[in-house]
Order: C-alpha cells, then structure tokens, then sequence
C-alpha cells in the first residue's frame, strides 16, 4: 500500500484533515491483504510538520498538547506498532514532526536533495512525535543533542553516515527504489517480520533477561505460522519460498 502525503502548496504539513485521512488509511494497512506500507509526500517536499497557520487562525488559547496526544502520539505509535513494515520515501524536507514521523517507519530512504530539520527550537518548542526517544538512539547523544538546540539541518547523505536513515538514492531513481523494496517485502513472512518489529520495539527498554524471554515467546509463535513451514519445504526443496502472510 502506497500513502502519499498530498498538500504540496504547504510541504504536506498536517493539519487536522490530513491527519484524520491518514490515520483513515492505516485503517486500511491493517488488513490482512496489505502487507508492506510505503509513506511518502507530494511535491518537492516531504512534510514540513504542523501547519502552524492552523495555529495563528485557532480561537482561544493554545493546548499543543491536546493535538500531540489526538493525533501525533497516536500516529508515532501506530506507525511503530503496524503488524508489517513501513517504508518511508523521503523526497525533500521532512522538518520537525515531519522528520520524527519519517523517523518512526522501519526503513528510511531519502532522495540526496532532501534535508531532516529538528526545527522546534526555532519557535521555542520541544521535539515531539517520538523525536526526543527515537534520534538518541539513531545517532547518538551529542548529536542529537545538537541537532535539537540548534535546529541546524542534516543533509540527507550525512543523515545516512551517522545511521539516521537507511541510505539515499537519486532523486529521480527514490520512487523506483522505495517501490520495489516495499513489493519485495510485500512477498516476505509478514508474521515473522511482524515479530521482528515487536522484538525491535521492546528491546529499546528491556534488560537483557526480558529481552530474550520475549525472543522466545515470539519465535514460539512465529514457529507456528504457515510461513515458517513454507520457508522451511522450500529451503530443503532448494525453490524459492510462497510466502502468504496468513496468521494461519
């Protein structure tokens, strides 16, 4: 399934309808028959993050925290959570929530034009949609650290040296490259790549004791999945395997 951020006239910043259709269509990645997303973004741009003349427009005091914990929390979660993989093509900026919410997909590909901006600084924000959690443990520390005060941005072949990103592709090859990753995918054991993101997820917290007693429950499951013994015929019938993606 291909998901395409479409308000190019603002850099595909959210505003209260494109979240609401996104979270409409993850919906719909939820099925069964989808089993790999790609997100992407119309135009020069991937998503420059809230619209913020949503903001000058709003009546009454503000509550950036009511928006976060409506739409952006949510989205970072059920992007990390999805029982499949997601792609992310990044085609231009992805600035503030824009870049934390390409951040939060499993594999991230970026055209070498594009830039990631931690740009909250810059209006006297914090970063949120995961940012604070997620670019730490992407790049480090002192970078991360940096890249937040000083809301510099990161070229995106820069962003791929310090294992921000998965890696870059030419501009005009992006859109091939993330399409045919994401049917690659499309044909793997979903059940298992599932539990490789569950795994993933939790390990960010676990000790190691907890960490490999969750290995072990999820490999138990994985074992009784229709893919694991499709995998298995065909590695000892020497074919390609026909993965199906079914529970069982």
């Amino acid at each position: 399934m291909e998901l395409t951020l479409n308000r190019p006239a603002r850099l595909n910043a959210f505003n209260e309808d494109l979240h609401q259709r996104l979270a409409a269509t993850l919906d719909e990645a939820e099925e069964e028959s989808c089993r790999a997303v790609l997100l992407t973004g119309a135009g020069r741009g991937f998503c420059a993050g809230q619209d913020l003349g949503d903001r000058v427009n709003a009546a009454g005091p503000l509550d950036l925290g009511t928006t976060i914990e409506r739409y952006y929390n949510p989205l970072v979660r059920r992007l990390r959570a999805l029982p499949k993989p997601v792609i992310c093509a990044v085609n231009g900026v992805a600035a503030g929530a824009g870049a934390n919410i390409a951040l939060a997909c499993d594999i991230v590909l970026a055209a070498r034009s594009a830039r990631f901006i931690q740009a909250f600084a810059r209006i006297g924000l914090i970063p949120d949609s995961g940012g604070t959690f997620t670019l730490p443990r992407l790049v480090g520390d002192a970078r991360a650290r940096a890249l937040m005060l000083l809301a510099e941005p990161v070229e995106a072949e820069l962003a791929a040296q310090w294992g921000m990103i998965w890696k870059t592709v030419a501009d005009e090859g992006l859109m091939d490259e993330a399409r045919r990753l994401t049917a690659h995918l499309a044909t793997q054991p979903t059940q298992g790549l599932a539990r490789i993101k569950a795994a993933l997820n939790a390990s960010a917290t676990n000790d190691l004791d907890s960490q490999i007693t969750l290995e072990r429950d999820l490999q138990r499951e994985a074992g009784r999945t229709p893919d694991y013994r499709e995998g298995v015929a065909a590695f000892m019938e020497k074919r390609s395997p026909r993965f199906t993606g079914r529970p069982a």
